[in-house]
């Protein structure tokens, strides 16, 4: 009997020495997923890790030690980037809604540059780095006039609370000038998320370099850094095809070279999140029962929406099946229709509708697969006090617990409580 292996590990090894519910990750398809593409893409293309997609500290420092620098958008974030080693001229910060301490522990820290979303936010900066005596470096986070077909969730060219219009970034030139504590150094234009197309990506980057240089020529400062975004996308679904890295290379690599030819000074940036992470992941659950209910046949299992909440359709994602399997009898043909649902009391708690599988057993486990990126920290894990699932890596044939779950005593420990006197109760 064949099953699902990380690594070199089963999956019944794994869950039996940390137990289920819990993500696993592949450390070698962690460090090749980077390796690859920057062998393919622009040599002075620089892979910025958007930590957003997977915050864990490991996984963060894998990926810097394959080369990734580190893309933040809060204090734990840039906390988690330093200590997993990124030097601060290789962080960079961005958000819509930064506050006072985010914008100061950057400027403390010393970060290469602050992603400006809103011309508030600019005069906050200017502010802070004024207090402390210094310039702040800075990069202007534009909401183009443009925008490209292709992305599973887009963030350009619409009315968004990302960025500033291109026309008002346009329309006011004497901003730096009005912010002597603020250095403009930079452009970023983040279109969207999950694009599977290669032409609309080449798009994006010719169009983004484009609109960088008229931005800097407009406002005179030096253009040392284009960030061209990413959101180089993933297929999870039926109908979808993954990247094609090399087409990729091959429309993209030459707008690249153009303008590095003409601008051998200006750092360029991607930022990557779930085209890293999201292939090395699996979210592992062990069914707790098997029923039948109305003629479907439901596995019930020990994890569900609440560590898991994209396999259900937030955000960019519509309401379809991340790929799933029983992991311990994996080469078993899948003939059968299953609803794979977790603990939670609430109908909504379910990981696939419809999923093939096959005949599924109690204490099987199911893996959903490519859940790498945006798993329990974008999903509701406190929904029935059941905590925080347990996260564990795989590197070079070992596994590594690199989060361990939330206990009940956790969950209580932030807890305080306030004594009440009970009321009187008239005698019976």
């Amino acid at each position: 009997m064949t099953e699902f292996t990380v690594g070199g590990l089963g999956a019944t090894e794994i869950a039996g020495q940390f137990g289920t519910p819990l993500y696993v990750y592949d450390g070698d398809e962690l460090g090749a997923r980077l390796t690859g593409l920057r062998a393919r893409l622009h040599p002075s293309l620089e892979i910025f890790f958007s930590m957003k997609s997977n915050p864990n500290i490991s996984i963060c420092a894998l990926l810097h030690a394959h080369g990734a620098r580190a893309e933040v958008s809060s204090l734990a974030e840039l906390e988690t980037a330093l200590r997993a080693g990124v030097r601060p001229s290789d962080i960079l910060f961005l958000g819509p809604g930064k506050s006072v301490d985010e914008i100061a522990a950057c400027l403390d820290a010393g970060i290469y540059a602050i992603i400006c979303e809103s011309f508030g936010e600019l005069e906050r900066i200017d502010r802070l780095a004024q207090a402390r005596g210094i310039v702040a470096n800075v990069a202007l986070r534009v909401n183009p006039s443009f925008a490209v077909k292709g992305s599973g969730l887009t963030m350009g060219g619409k009315p968004r609370q990302f960025g500033i219009d291109e026309a008002q970034v346009l329309a006011d030139p004497t901003v730096g000038a009005r912010h002597p504590n603020v250095r403009l150094m930079g452009v970023q234009v983040y279109m969207g998320t999950r694009i599977l197309s290669a032409d609309s990506i080449a798009e994006n980057t010719s169009r983004i370099l484009e609109l960088a240089e008229k931005i800097s020529v407009r406002h005179g400062f030096p253009l040392e850094m284009v960030d061209i975004g990413g959101g180089l996308g993933i297929a999870y679904f039926e109908n979808e095809h993954d990247l094609d890295v090399d087409e990729l290379a091959g429309k993209v690599n030459p707008i690249l070279d153009e303008f590095a030819t003409r601008r051998p000074d200006t750092r360029l940036v991607m930022e990557l999140g779930r085209y890293l992470t999201a292939m090395s992941g699996t979210y592992v659950v062990r069914v707790e029962y098997t029923k039948e209910s109305l003629g479907e046949k439901f596995a019930v299992t020990d994890g569900g929406t609440n560590h898991h909440m994209a396999a259900v359709g937030i955000g960019s994602f519509v309401k379809r099946n991340f790929p799933m399997s029983v992991l311990n009898r994996a080469d078993e043909p899948a003939d059968e229709s299953w609803q794979v649902t977790g603990p939670l009391c609430t109908p909504n708690d379910t990981l696939g509708k419809k999923v093939a599988l096959p005949p599924v057993r109690q204490g099987d486990l199911i893996g959903v697969h490519r859940s790498g990126a945006y798993g329990p920290t974008a999903s509701p894990v406190l929904f029935l006090s059941h905590g925080y699932p347990a996260e564990v890596l795989v590197h070079d044939g070992k596994p590594y617990l690199i989060r361990e779950r939330d206990t009940t005593a956790d969950l209580l420990s932030h807890q305080r409580l306030h004594h009440v006197a009970p009321s009187e109760q008239p005698a019976r």
